[in-house]
């Protein structure tokens, strides 16, 4: 093998020393340093478009029902886990060049919005969106949960209910279904498979317009 030329050997030197040194100022800051986040960082557990297929298919069509009785409260979140809230957890799997404090907060990084392609620079303006919102969940079934079944579905990072989006796009949203209103065109694939894939791991009913837009977003994988 020919010898790295001198130069090259010296600039890699370099970097290592660069890195050492930047890892020991990050330790003396109380922050930690994560690997790079790929631009595609995502909720995990998304279906692919044949298995969404079958899911959507399954779902069960039933006429919204009432939001009597419905509060925020009644799904606690943001729970805690390892020493890391689940809003902490979600900003850290979602973003890019993130770095954490000894709280596990974020103190710097970057998000890519899929909803709206917006990048947001701050964490404290990243907003967590369920996927399928909380109101939307307790119209198709999740009136008659426990208020434990409530807490870990608003808390769900084992399936694609949790998103990381820009306050933009999460406010505009609200609790509105596919029907009523859909991220950007180019995110229309990933969208549909992430809310049938909710509702079918969660139990949850769609209604026929509803499950009319999700066919037609489907469609577009």
């Amino acid at each position: 093998m020919t010898p790295a030329p001198p130069q090259r050997a010296h600039r890699r030197r370099f970097r290592l020393r660069l890195l050492a040194l930047l890892s020991v100022v990050a330790l003396g800051l109380g922050l930690i340093l994560l690997p790079a986040s790929p631009a595609a960082a995502t909720a995990p557990n998304i279906p692919r478009k044949t298995t969404a297929q079958t899911e959507l298919t399954g779902l069960p069509v039933a006429a919204e029902g009432s939001l009597a009785g419905y509060s925020r409260d009644l799904f606690p979140h943001w729970t805690s886990s390892g020493g890391c809230t689940t809003r902490q957890t979600v900003l850290s799997r979602d973003g890019i060049d993130v770095v954490v404090n000894s709280s596990c907060q974020p103190v710097s990084g970057r998000w890519f919005s899929p909803y709206d392609g917006v990048t947001v620079h701050s964490a404290s303006q990243v907003h967590i969106d369920h996927v399928v919102p909380l109101a939307e969940a307790w119209r198709s079934g999740a009136d008659s949960w426990t208020t434990s079944r409530r807490r870990s579905f608003a808390n769900d990072l084992q399936w694609p209910q949790l998103r990381a989006a820009s306050a933009s796009s999460n406010l505009s949203k609200g609790d509105r279904d596919p029907a009523e209103w859909k991220p950007r065109a180019g995110y229309h694939c990933t969208y549909s498979k992430m809310w049938i894939r909710s509702k079918h791991v969660w139990g949850l009913t769609v209604n026929a317009a509803e499950k009319s837009a999700l066919q037609s977003m489907l469609n577009t994988c």
